[in-house]
């Protein structure tokens, strides 16, 4: 019997304000947000089509190359309240070590911070690990710049 391979996948974010954070991560990323269901010129046209309780509740946004996975934004009533269980990686200093890796990091972690981000702290290399900066989005969910 032949076992079945996923082949893609989503990640899906929990939310506050689905629309303003897939736009962050649209601008972080280099995503986009996919044209609207036939039928609509727009996806606020879309929206408004909804029932009210559901106006604004999702969003997403993918990568235009088709390679990364979808990003689902959905609205839900309880905010953040500890630590992420799984968060993003953004690769800004891919092969570089040192001097080098932390200026990459630094000028990628000025660019976020400039669209909402939040900078919360630099882990400096130890041995094992390269440094990265541990980082906030618009709603305070972690992310690292690795």
């Amino acid at each position: 019997m032949a076992v079945a391979s996923i082949k893609q996948f989503q990640v899906t974010f929990d939310c506050a304000e689905p629309e303003r954070v897939a736009r962050f991560w649209c601008e972080v990323l280099g995503y986009v947000v996919p044209p609207p269901p036939d039928g609509f010129a727009s996806w606020d046209d879309f929206d408004r089509s909804l029932p009210p309780e559901r106006q604004g509740a999702a969003f997403a946004c993918s990568d235009p190359s088709g390679v990364g996975p979808r990003l689902f934004f959905q609205r839900v009533p309880e905010g953040k309240v500890v630590k992420n269980r799984l968060h993003l990686d953004v690769r800004a200093g891919t092969g570089l070590v040192g001097e080098e890796r932390l200026a990459a990091l630094e000028a990628e972690c000025a660019r976020l911070v400039a669209l909402g981000a939040v900078r919360v702290r630099v882990l400096l290399a130890d041995g094992f690990n390269e440094s990265c900066i541990v980082m906030q989005d618009v709603e305070g969910n972690e992310f690292c710049l690795d």
